[in-house]
């Protein structure tokens, strides 16, 4: 297995979709400030020219986003987003097109082009999102860097950039519903880069471009109901168990078996949300040959029991309606 399969295996269990908003045209000065995104959302922005200053990401250090880079924010914070000069911001305005909102302002110095926009995803599938991925995320195209460990997924990625530019600048039919698409496929090429990258961030994107423990993560989550133990997970990468619990928590942050435990769960709270399947056979599915021990790890993990939460998820399945 490779690294791409637990992507895939990811985006199954926690599917995600997008959506494209803004393209902004400032000259400096401007300044763009951004209250915390509503549970189940990530903002993005993709610097299509000139550069911004990124402030206020949940206390992490300021940073200059240069053309070419791609900004995730996967716990959604409130956020400030300049030219970096400290002149007060000239007054933005908008219009709205078929396809997307344009803002504008009349500064006179240095341009800017960005295109934002959010990822979407489901409450209860915050969990794998918020404690595995990073929670600022900077990709680039820029093809002057050479870190990425295969060539095309840098390439790839600026191919789909070019694309979003393009049908973000012209009223073309299906637009919106075309950038939409393109987010979604933004959220994985992303992912996809960052993990091949040689500085990539902690969480799953380091365990991803691991050597060894890469397949554990792999078989994680492409077989969550397997009966996995961890010198069953030590084996497959070739270390001895006690080599294998301390590297994987290096890279992770967090042990195989809370991994293991949330990958299951979030299958498990999928099943109950789309099928009638009983509760003792989804919990053997996911790997709990005893119903209450299901029910127990469940509870402990979501804050219902898999009853309680079926009927939960149906009622607000029908308040949509």
């Amino acid at each position: 297995m490779t690294h791409i399969d637990w992507l895939s295996s990811l985006l199954h269990i926690v599917p995600v979709s997008g959506r494209a908003e803004h393209r902004c045209f400032f000259a400096a000065p401007w300044r763009l400030e951004y209250e915390p995104s509503e549970p189940g959302e990530i903002p993005y922005h993709v610097v299509l020219a000139g550069s911004a200053r990124l402030e206020g990401t949940d206390g992490e250090p300021s940073r200059t986003l240069n053309a070419g880079d791609i900004l995730l924010l996967t716990r959604g914070p409130a956020h400030v987003l300049h030219d970096g000069g400290g002149q007060a911001a000239s007054p933005i305005r908008q219009r709205k097109g078929a396809t997307i909102t344009i803002d504008e302002n009349d500064g006179q110095g240095e341009q800017l082009d960005m295109l934002c926009g959010r990822f979407l995803f489901s409450v209860e599938h915050a969990l794998l999102i918020h404690n595995y991925l990073p929670p600022r995320l900077v990709v680039s195209t820029s093809e002057h860097l050479v870190k990425a460990a295969k060539p095309g997924a840098r390439a790839r990625l600026a191919n789909l950039v070019a694309l979003m530019r393009s049908e973000s600048a012209e009223e073309n039919l299906g637009g919106q519903a075309m950038l939409g698409a393109l987010s979604a496929v933004l959220f994985t090429l992303a992912l996809r880069l960052a993990s091949e990258d040689q500085a990539a961030p902690n969480g799953l994107l380091t365990l991803a471009g691991h050597p060894r423990l890469a397949g554990a993560l792999s078989a994680m989550f492409a077989d969550p109901g397997h009966p996995w133990t961890l010198p069953g997970l030590a084996d497959l990468c070739g270390m001895s168990r006690a080599t294998f619990i301390r590297q994987f928590q290096q890279s992770l942050g967090r042990s195989a078996i809370e991994l293991l435990t949330d990958v299951r769960m979030t299958a498990a709270a999928n099943a109950l949300r789309a099928t009638s399947t009983s509760v003792s056979a989804i919990g053997e599915d996911v790997g709990y040959q005893s119903e209450a021990a299901f029910q127990r790890a469940f509870k402990q993990h979501v804050g219902l029991t898999p009853a309680q939460y079926r009927r939960q998820a149906a009622s607000e399945g029908k308040s949509s309606r």
